[in-house]
């Protein structure tokens, strides 16, 4: 279900924030794209704060519709986020002033009976509730949300793992899930096996600003300790759709047309700092306690966060000179020229 605001006219003045981890082209490429910032069920009458691309902003629920907004009071620069909800209108913890869903003051305790100066507006967002999580775009004037299908689609149970944080960039941490060589290496005690290292073949393709990669291989999607039904031989399919910059949906084929849908969000905190968020849908299993996949994956996730922490340069870097490649790097090497494409430096900070 979508739920949003009608941002305020103030949305259009904005600019970079103080101590930008990015360089000013590249914040101003990325403002452009949605990102989720919060677990909609997280959301509720009590402001929670978030960041996004280094700007600070506050999230909660007024009128039955979730509210985004610059995590600020302008009367004194209070964060609005220490404050809390009443009649729907979100309090300034430092003089109580009160702003509606729309973000207009509507009263200035100090002074009951005084004209409230225009200037005391709120910085609105966007806010749409999807797949589980609460997006928005810091500067983007067009809905644009990756999609999921497995979400909405009565055959799929859903499956929403705790949001995930990383120290380290998002471009590295999306690498790092299109990547198919290092399952063997860096997953020994989910699901990878060191005797089956070599990756075969594939492809990556071009479906307008999307990139999409279907890899076949025998290594399997079961987990160590898990019964295995695959047949003997059995060649698993795991098809990568690509959405510029931080999100990208893998489908793992099953035996007997079972179906795990996996949608990686890269949500950049700031430069070398990430929140994941993993809403993950499946048609087969819809028994089997839904703790069991997100203890599993959680497991997955740390595997990749220690390697991605250490990576150097934490950049990653959009000259394709500047790091050696393989064949097996086809979708990477993609993913490198698409954010190149999309305008972000050669000496991207993702």
């Amino acid at each position: 279900m979508k739920m949003s605001t009608t941002p305020s006219t103030a949305r259009a003045e904005i600019q970079l924030p103080r101590d930008c981890t990015f360089t000013p082209s590249d914040w101003e490429v990325l403002s452009q794209y949605w990102y989720p910032v919060a677990i909609a069920a997280d959301i509720q009458e009590q402001p929670v704060a978030v960041t996004l691309l280094d700007v600070k902003l506050v999230c909660y629920r007024s009128r039955g519709q979730v509210v985004i907004a610059r995590d600020l009071c302008f009367h004194r620069g209070a964060p609005l986020s220490k404050g809390w909800v009443e009649n729907d209108e979100i309090v300034c913890p430092y003089h109580g002033f009160r702003y509606n869903c729309e973000g207009t003051c509507t009263a200035v305790p100090a002074h009951p009976n005084a004209k409230i100066s225009p200037k005391l507006k709120l910085i609105m967002y966007p806010a749409v509730e999807r797949y589980g999580l609460i997006w928005t775009s810091l500067a983007g004037s067009q809905e644009e949300i990756p999609e999921f299908p497995g979400w909405d689609d009565p055959d799929f149970i859903n499956i929403l793992p705790p949001s995930f944080d990383i120290a380290g960039s998002a471009g590295r941490q999306m690498e790092g899930f299109l990547d198919v060589s290092h399952f063997a290496y860096v997953h020994t005690e989910t699901f990878g096996d060191r005797s089956n290292t070599e990756v075969p073949q594939y492809k990556v393709n071009r479906e307008g600003s999307q990139l999409t990669a279907d890899y076949w291989s025998t290594v399997s999607n079961y987990g160590k300790g898990q019964e295995n039904p695959a047949p003997e031989g059995f060649m698993w399919l795991r098809a990568f759709r690509v959405f510029p910059p931080f999100t990208a949906m893998l489908t793992v084929h099953f035996p007997e047309d079972g179906r795990l849908m996996i949608l990686n969000c890269a949500s950049p905190v700031s430069a070398r700092y990430t929140r994941l968020f993993c809403p993950i849908s499946r048609n087969f299993d819809k028994n089997a306690p839904v703790e069991d996949t997100i203890e599993f994956n959680l497991q997955v996730f740390n595997e990749d966060r220690e390697m991605v922490e250490a990576q150097t340069p934490e950049d990653l870097p959009l000259d394709l000179m500047a790091e050696a490649h393989i064949p097996a790097d086809r979708t990477s090497i993609a993913y490198r020229q698409l954010l190149t494409e999309i305008g972000l430096g050669r000496n991207y900070t993702s």
